[in-house]
């Protein structure tokens, strides 16, 4: 089953673009895209962020809007979605919801389902798929993982007044107020740039329990203690230094 970026959205649903940013996930994109509810998603957008395999024909095979980001950064990935969203929409409407999804097949975007519900049911304006809060398959979060989450969204609470359990990258954001983020982080922080932000502005924000496997390939981030050291450092600089800028 092929992805369709231009299906049709009901007056009364939720019109929600999913942006993908994928890098050399050509194993595991194509699952992905398969499993996604296409009757909840207008378009879906593949930013590329400097692939050398074939995650670019197999995104594009299966109906997905593709892009390409060359600066490597998951932030920078995001934020060429972004702008492709808010250009086009002279050609388009602007969405009513953002949503983020990982290329590697670690979450199932099946739950999406349960994200678009949590929006609409209890007026959320940030819904956090939380891995914590779910079933994860042991050994899809590393150690290091598990403590990172846990130091974040304490010092989250701590600092901001705002309980999260997890820092996970399936989310969903109503339109309006992303924008208004101005969000800038291009790289390991953007998960929680726009948590922390999303509670200086007091937006309501919620999190559902979320099903979490082991990816496919390894990862770019946790799968090396390098990577590993330079997001935990960057997440922990963006806590306090959204917390400075507040005061």
């Amino acid at each position: 089953m092929q992805c369709n970026p231009n299906t049709t959205v009901s007056d009364k649903a939720l019109v929600i673009d999913l942006i993908i940013p994928a890098l050399n996930e050509a194993k595991a994109i194509g699952l992905v895209l398969e499993a996604i509810p296409i009757n909840l998603v207008r378009r879906i957008i593949v930013c590329d962020n400097g692939s050398t395999d074939d995650t670019v024909r197999v995104a594009s095979s299966h109906g997905a809007v593709v892009l390409h980001e060359p600066e490597k950064g998951y932030g920078a990935a995001c934020l060429k979605a972004l702008a492709y969203i808010s250009n086009t929409k002279s050609e388009v409407r602007l969405p009513d919801a953002i949503g983020f999804l990982d290329a590697d097949y670690s979450d199932f975007p099946e739950d999406l389902i349960d994200l678009t519900e949590a929006m609409q049911k209890r007026n959320l304006d940030l819904v956090i798929g939380s891995r914590v809060l779910g079933d994860p398959e042991s050994g899809s979060l590393t150690p290091i993982q598990k403590f990172g989450n846990a130091l974040s969204t304490k010092l989250i609470k701590y600092l901001f007044g705002y309980q999260f359990t997890d820092l996970g990258p399936f989310r969903l954001i109503k339109y309006d107020p992303l924008a208004r983020m101005k969000m800038a982080d291009r790289n390991f922080g953007w998960t929680v740039e726009m948590q922390v932000k999303a509670a200086k502005m007091g937006l309501n924000c919620g999190e559902v329990p979320v099903r979490y496997r082991r990816r496919i390939g390894q990862s770019k981030v946790s799968g090396t203690i390098k990577g590993s050291f330079l997001a935990g450092k960057k997440i922990l600089l963006t806590i306090f230094r959204e917390k400075w800028i507040q005061e």
